[in-house]
């Protein structure tokens, strides 16, 4: 079995990585000789999406990397950072790039989708956005979660949820996506 992961932000600090990751790391609880692979959105920079650009570039390489990575997993958790209630621009305009080869980009894997954020929103708007969003591009939401305040929830020095219960959410979380 094997796990893509991701935090759809480009901040090298991104909290969302932390929690994607996180969260990977605890399939591997719930289920033995899992393939665990974390992504960084800044491996797959590219120019701002257009029509113009498509004809200039055809399909990039770092965009059919992206879909390729999804496509040889099982399962995908993604953890969404929100920019005014949406995707973070370098995620949107990857997904961007990736749905241009195929509109199935998630490739009906199973999905694990969160969110968070330093305030008590915990980044449920875009949660909302990518939840109700998936299955249009073949995403098959097992589960979502979002977790607020995420430095009062998590323990950044060693990465992990300090809340009880949000921990036992994402845990729930985690073997429904493995079910």
């Amino acid at each position: 079995m094997k796990i893509i992961a991701f935090g759809a932000s480009s901040s090298s600090k991104s909290i969302n990585k932390q929690l994607a990751t996180y969260a990977a790391n605890l399939v591997a609880e719930v289920q033995a000789n899992v393939d665990i692979e974390i992504l960084d959105l800044n491996d797959f920079e590219l120019p701002l999406f257009s029509q113009d650009k498509e004809i200039a570039l055809g399909q990039p390489k770092a965009a059919k990397a992206f879909f390729n990575k999804l496509g040889e997993s099982d399962a995908i958790i993604i953890s969404f950072a929100e920019h005014n209630g949406n995707y973070s621009a370098a995620y949107k305009n990857l997904f961007d790039w990736a749905s241009r080869i195929d509109k199935k980009v998630y490739q009906n894997k199973a999905m694990l989708l969160l969110a968070t954020s330093p305030g008590p929103g915990g980044a449920g708007s875009v949660l909302a956005v990518a939840t109700d969003s998936a299955p249009y591009f073949d995403g098959q939401v097992k589960a979502s979660l979002s977790v607020p305040n995420f430095f009062d929830n998590f323990d950044v020095e060693n990465t992990k949820l300090t809340n009880d219960e949000l921990h036992q959410q994402l845990f729930n979380a985690v073997k429904l996506l493995m079910a």
